[in-house]
């Protein structure tokens, strides 16, 4: 089998982890690039045994960089999510956790150039038009991955990533409530259908049966509650203007319940087919707009956010995570204006993973022509 090698870098970003490429270096056809970014994961295996995936949903998240097309971004940001038993790639999505690992990887890759101490890196997220601020720490003009900043759901400390959260709302159906209401019944259910940073469908986790503080596999091995889910899903998504999802990972599933560990709610996120081992920060966003939007499923579940900015506690089941929401709330309605979190990257290898020819012909990738032997296999 004759390969061709394809430069990456392999990062966590978050509660996240995958290759991070420069896009210049894969293929423009969208067909094509499904194709190689399923060989790169091994997609159409629970174990992804051919590729760089993980076996998780979690490990199966590609980023793709690129000088950014905005004036006001210094970076486009092409998210993948490349699905672990199915051959397809969604790139619906964006992803915050991906997202986290992208200012230290741009820099790490030339594409954004390091400041001493801290380097701003503004982020064009391609798959949803909204933009976002990372501030890398950069001490020296180099990426440091260092740090006493600890995340729940990752192991030791790391380096700081502050992350600023503009332009989120309506990310896909450009409104804040999709359906026009802050909470339908659907198949007998109250939910809300919100689209902050990412679309979701939030429910008590009461109504359907759960406590929502169950372990992930819990949740995941209760097919009749999954398929109530996805069921109560695909109808909210067609109420939400985003069509047939049967194939898409968007919109979201979050089940909310009462806190118990110190937060101010618990989540138990559905991505969408199975239950998240943490947080997608996405989906974090989307949620504190839930908690502070009157009328919705939320209310009288959490506490009031009387004053702007306000710090939400999100419960989950690896721990807690912070998001800090500004916000207007007035006679004319609620406003959500921007979330902020702080976050860990680390990077975790670098070098080239070998796509087969059969997939990837030398003459898709520019500058292929000019590979020189050792950078292919047979």
């Amino acid at each position: 089998m004759t390969q061709t090698a394809v430069p990456f870098l392999f990062m966590r970003g978050g509660t996240s982890k995958g290759p991070y490429f420069n896009r210049k270096d894969l293929p423009q056809d969208r067909e094509r690039l499904s194709e190689v970014l399923i060989s790169v994961l091994g997609s159409g295996s629970s174990t992804n045994i051919d590729g760089l995936g993980g076996g998780n949903a979690v490990t199966t998240k590609v980023a793709m960089l690129s000088p950014s097309s905005r004036p006001d971004a210094d970076l486009d940001y092409f998210f993948a999510q490349v699905s672990v038993e199915d051959r397809m790639v969604d790139y619906a999505p964006t992803c915050g956790n991906i997202l986290v690992g992208v200012g230290p990887a741009a820099i790490e890759m030339g594409i954004v150039p390091a400041r001493d101490g801290i380097t701003p890196v503004r982020i064009h997220s391609v798959n949803t038009g909204s933009l976002v601020e990372a501030r890398v720490q950069t001490p020296g003009g180099v990426v440091t991955y260092d740090g006493d900043e600890e995340i729940a759901g990752v192991p030791g400390t790391a380096a700081p990533i502050a992350l600023n959260f503009l332009d989120v709302v309506g990310s896909r159906t450009g409104r804040l409530l999709p359906t026009g209401s802050a909470r339908d019944l659907i198949q007998g259910l109250e939910v809300s259908c919100v689209d902050v940073a990412m679309p979701m469908v939030i429910a008590r986790a009461a109504d359907f049966g759960v406590t929502g503080s169950e372990k992930p596999q819990e949740l995941d091995a209760n097919r009749d509650l999954m398929n109530r889910i996805e069921a109560v899903r695909l109808e909210a998504a067609t109420r939400m203007g985003l069509g047939d999802a049967t194939r898409s990972v968007v919109p979201k599933f979050g089940l909310i319940a009462p806190a118990r560990e110190g937060g101010d709610f618990a989540v138990r996120y559905f991505m969408p087919w199975n239950c998240h081992p943490s947080l997608a920060v996405t989906g974090s966003q989307c949620l504190a707009a839930c908690a502070l939007i009157p009328g919705t499923v939320a209310e009288g579940l959490v506490p009031a956010f009387p004053h702007s900015p306000a710090l939400v506690r999100i419960e989950h089941p690896a721990g807690i995570m912070d998001v800090t929401v500004t916000f207007s709330r007035d006679d004319t309605g609620f406003a959500f204006h921007a979330a902020g979190l702080i976050r860990t990257a680390r990077l975790i290898a670098r070098g080239v993973v070998m796509v087969p020819n059969t997939i990837l012909m030398k003459s898709s990738l520019p500058g292929a022509d000019t590979l020189q032997p050792s950078e292919t296999s047979t």
